[in-house]
């Protein structure tokens, strides 16, 4: 067996390649680059089952960042365990191959109880009395105090949020290299999450500086790892899941359904409206470029279909074989899957008034929205010294008070310059694939379902 190091560089496309990343561009040059045909929708824990699956979403299930759950009639949309996804994995795979194969998953997405050697993950604690704490959950248990003492607590509030920057991306970079280090894994995954941030916030306009910065941050930690690899004889590969393009505003699919009466909302105190997708003749689960539409009647579902056709920048809505035809006919799909134009994307919005939005809209919280939320990001720019306010708002909750940490605007979805989720119209800015070994690539481009079979062979080859 060759030991065997996988990257995985969010929002990383063969535009971004270059001048501002030397560490990627030499290995490109020593190697191969060639772009990844990925799966619909590419976002996180769809792309990924993909990648260590070999299965379109059809086979593996996930078929978004999250789904409504029809047994519990709730939208759940980040869960973490491993035995959501179905299908063998490539860890599993390489089990079968070799007993000695070993495999350390660094906060790839559905990690918790996976069977792979090694495994961490963003996981907080919640506390009684409100709080969210950073904290990470690994496998074996003894794993989670060992980082913990060697590089200090993980930075959750880092990893998502208005305040995310190149410390959780560096935090992990150190993490993976400690248990290369000290476990000498057959097979590596690591996930680094910076491009992500300000290619969504700012776009993906390699002449902005700070786009500039953030790709010399992330190629740093990506050196690192590429000259551990080398000095220990490891075969090396990069992979990206999408390809970030530019938005330019929101389409609010749920508000059109809610003013056709298809949504249910369940009041709650002070007068805010919680969905109630159980209840409601239509909803749609909203995922950056892609939206669930669940549809409770089938005898409603073409005025569903024509209610959505008509929004202004969606570029598609399927049904039945259409669905098939992307790999989404799965029992945990929407009945119909809406697609945005290239650069539009789908807010989870339902209420029709901000006076009447839940308490969690206004904060960052994953898993109440039922639906991804861009605009966590931003902090609210008609907040006056939003940051002061933020860190008055955690001293008061560290010192036990109960209060919203409601920094995130309502008003503004155009503050989102980036998005992805549907197949991007140029590869160049799509996901790719970098691999030490040029021998080892295809002439074209890498099937997202071929991904898992192009590492095993470089572990196994």
């Amino acid at each position: 067996m060759q030991r065997t190091l996988v990257i995985l560089v969010v929002g990383l496309s063969p535009a971004l390649v270059g001048a501002h990343t030397p560490n990627l561009a030499k290995l490109a040059a020593r190697g191969a680059m060639q772009p990844l045909n990925t799966v619909t929708p590419a976002v996180t824990c769809t792309v990924q089952s993909t990648l260590v699956t070999g299965l379109p979403p059809s086979g593996h299930g996930a078929v978004a960042n999250g789904w409504f759950f029809r047994d519990l009639k709730e939208v759940l949309l980040w869960r973490q365990p491993n035995n959501l996804v179905e299908g063998e994995k490539i860890w599993d795979a390489g089990k079968k191959r070799d007993a000695d194969f070993t495999c350390a998953k660094m906060f790839w997405w559905y990690n918790m109880y996976a069977t792979a050697d090694w495994t961490a993950t963003p996981r907080p604690m919640y506390p009684a009395d409100g709080r969210k704490i950073p904290d990470h959950y690994a496998q074996p248990p003894e794993l989670h105090d060992e980082l913990d003492a060697k590089l200090g607590q993980f930075p959750l509030f880092k990893f998502w949020g208005p305040l995310a920057d190149i410390t959780s991306s560096d935090w992990i970079t150190k993490a993976t290299l400690h248990v290369m280090e000290t476990r000498n894994p057959t097979l590596t995954m690591t996930y680094l999450p910076h491009l992500d941030y300000n290619l969504q916030r700012l776009g993906p306009d390699l002449d902005h500086p700070r786009i500039q910065e953030d790709l010399k941050e992330i190629d740093d930690l990506c050196g690192d790892l590429i000259d551990h690899a080398d000095k220990t004889g490891q075969r090396i590969v990069v992979v990206s899941e999408y390809g970030i393009t530019p938005a330019t505003d929101a389409i609010h699919i749920n508000r059109a359904l809610r003013k056709e009466g298809l949504i249910q909302v369940r009041p709650e105190e002070f007068g805010r409206e919680i969905l109630d997708a159980g209840a409601s003749e239509a909803f749609a689960l909203s995922d950056h470029q892609i939206a669930h539409i669940y549809v409770k009647d089938p005898a409603r579902q073409a005025e569903v279909k024509a209610l959505v056709e008509a929004l202004d920048g969606v570029e598609a809505v399927w049904e039945g074989d259409e669905i098939a035809a992307n790999g989404l006919d799965h029992d945990r799909s929407g009945e119909l899957i809406a697609v945005a134009k290239a650069d539009r994307w789908f807010s989870y919005y339902y209420w029709l008034d901000d006076k009447l939005a839940p308490d969690f809209a206004r904060c960052v919280d994953i898993h109440r929205k039922p639906g991804y939320d861009p605009v966590e990001l931003f902090m609210d720019p008609e907040l006056t010294l939003p940051k002061l306010q933020a860190a008055w708002k955690v001293g008061k909750r560290k010192l036990g008070f109960r209060g919203l940490l409601d920094i995130i605007s309502l008003k503004d979805t155009q503050i989102v310059k980036g998005t992805h989720g549907r197949i991007t119209d140029d590869p160049d800015h799509g996901p790719l694939v970098i691999s030490s070994e040029a021998g080892m690539m295809p002439d074209g481009a890498v099937e997202a379902v071929d991904f898992k079979k192009l590492v095993l062979d470089h572990v196994f080859d």
